[in-house]
């Protein structure tokens, strides 16, 4: 129970340091845009603009640019239909459901962007209810959710996350699922043991979200070093884990197959030999350099080495099917790494052993409709 709760508790504590920047950014943005609102705009009570920025910043990953627009013409929409439509009718229940329906249909129409409707819907409610008696009109509203927009976006310039260490942290917990995969495969091998060759395959078939999470990632990284000049130097840095992430997004896949063979493999008449496991750990290894070289921001230039020479050993083999099964997923994995390196597919495929007689192929195979059956 203890160690249950110390584990949660550094989980907690690490969530909070990844947050940290975010966290940040949202609070002085608010408080900016409350202060500008009043003073340069003279509007006393202009609660709009750090809403607007806490909506456009969010403290999660996002396209934010995208939000700025969508938030600013979403609260313009919601308040204008709120304040057309309750100067008309006045305001009480139905006439509160009737704006919020009209000014979200409206939305609807017009983009059909969740935050879009979402922010149209609650900016009408807002004026239908909050807003009468509390002074200003419909356009300072706009001009306080406009203000909020720019400030955000001049948060993610001046007071930005560091776009190569959220790429960074997103790339190494993917590949520290393809290393951790393949070990467990290559353990299962060695011991015999399906438990572990079933952990293996739980572990490749749990990392569908951090994939997802990864390829977000990049999308915000990209963005704030699209926004930001403090980062601007770094886009060489990120484009290298643009061009690695549909290779190790392809690297898992092949993985999962690979570890769903080993398990079948292990209650076969002729498990796999041990031999394989060898070979599964270079690979898990060079996984592991892949993602070293990449957080240093240089040329993987020693991981593409590593892969060549693992490579060149990836014979297939007559071992029976599922090794053979085994033995091409690895060499799969391989070349998909070696594009992750930055490797064009001609010398991440030549890299490889011959094949040698029919029915082998070299290259990716990525099987995901197998693995998504079972």
């Amino acid at each position: 129970m203890a160690t249950r709760l110390g584990d949660h508790m550094r989980q907690r504590v690490a969530a909070f340091g990844h947050m940290g920047p975010a966290i940040v950014q949202s609070a002085v943005g608010a408080g900016l845009a409350w202060t500008a609102a009043i003073h340069l705009l003279g509007h006393p009570r202009p609660f709009f603009a750090p809403i607007s920025v806490l909506i456009c910043l969010g403290v999660g990953l996002g396209q934010r640019l995208r939000r700025v627009i969508e938030l600013v013409v979403g609260v313009s929409l919601g308040v204008g239909v709120g304040d057309l439509l309750v100067a008309w009718i006045g305001s009480g229940a139905w006439q509160l459901a009737l704006v919020v329906a009209l000014a979200m249909g409206t939305a609807t129409l017009l983009n059909g962007a969740p935050l879009f409707v979402a922010q149209s819907g609650s900016s009408a409610v807002l004026v239908a209810t909050l807003v009468p008696g509390a002074g200003g009109g419909g356009l300072d509203r706009m001009l306080d959710a406009l203000t909020g927009g720019v400030i955000a976006i001049a948060a993610v310039a001046l007071l930005p996350i560091s776009p190569f260490t959220l790429a960074a942290r997103h790339a190494s917990a993917v590949l520290d699922a393809l290393s951790t995969v393949l070990e467990r495969a290559a353990d299962a091998i060695e011991r015999g043991d399906a438990d572990l060759a079933a952990e293996a395959l739980a572990v490749g078939r749990g990392t569908q979200s951090t994939v997802e999470d990864f390829q977000q990632a990049l999308v915000t990284s990209k963005e704030v070093a699209l926004v930001s000049p403090l980062h601007w130097h770094r886009r060489t840095r990120l484009a290298r884990y643009q061009k690695a992430s549909v290779p190790i997004d392809h690297a898992l896949r092949n993985a999962r197959v690979l570890a769903r063979r080993t398990l079948a493999s292990l209650g076969e008449p002729t498990p796999p030999p041990v031999s394989l496991a060898a070979s599964m750990r270079e690979v898990s290894e060079a996984a592991l350099l892949l993602q070293l070289e990449l957080a240093a921001g240089r040329d993987p230039v020693l991981t593409r080495q590593a892969l060549t020479a693992t490579a060149g050993r990836q014979r297939p083999e007559r071992l029976g099917f599922s090794a053979d099964v085994i033995v091409a997923q690895l060499r799969s994995i391989v070349v998909d790494l070696m594009l992750a390196t930055g490797a064009d597919p001609e010398t991440a495929g030549a890299a490889l052993a011959p094949v040698e007689g029919p029915g082998t192929t070299t290259g990716t195979t990525t099987d995901t409709t197998t693995d998504t059956e079972n």
